[in-house]
């Protein structure tokens, strides 16, 4: 029932990965917490959970690209989401099984819905996510499909809530 879930649960939200860099590191990361905020300038609000390798990267590099997945990518969020940067290499991984191109000098998914490359203009600590005020520098819608949301990881069990 609905109303047992906390208000925060009962809407569905979109899952996004990030691929940042800075110089010849990389990595990529599964987020929940972006929405646009602006339609001129074009802006979004991106939140990246504190202690990840993300986080450190777009730090130092304020530029990445945000990666609209679509639902049969459920997979990769226990690789993605559910594993850290600062111990295994994600990219590499991906690699490894063919799942990643290159688009705007970042790596990223083939079978992704879209691509948006963001800066990131000014941050705010957000509790355990830092937010992220970014500009749209451009975009590239890839593929046809239906984007992969939070009701699709409850259902497949990856998440809870």
């Amino acid at each position: 029932m609905s109303l047992r879930k906390k208000p925060w649960n009962r809407t569905d939200h979109p899952v996004y990965a990030v691929s940042s860099r800075n110089g010849n590191e990389q990595n990529m990361h599964i987020i929940s917490y972006a929405t646009a905020i602006s339609m001129q300038p074009k802006r979004y609000v991106v939140g990246i959970f504190e202690g990840t390798k993300t986080l450190e990267l777009i730090s130092a590099n304020p530029e990445f690209v945000l990666q609209i997945l679509s639902k049969e990518q459920y997979p990769l969020v226990r690789l993605l989401g559910q594993q850290s940067g600062h111990s295994i290499n994600k990219i590499a991984r991906l690699q490894k099984r063919n799942l990643i191109t290159e688009w705007k000098g970042f790596s990223v998914l083939k079978d992704a819905l879209a691509f948006l490359h963001l800066k990131a203009i000014d941050q705010f600590n957000g509790g355990d996510h830092t937010g992220f005020l970014c500009e749209v520098i451009a975009y590239k819608n890839m593929n046809e499909g239906v984007p992969l949301t939070l009701n699709v990881l409850r259902e497949k069990q990856i998440i809870r809530g």
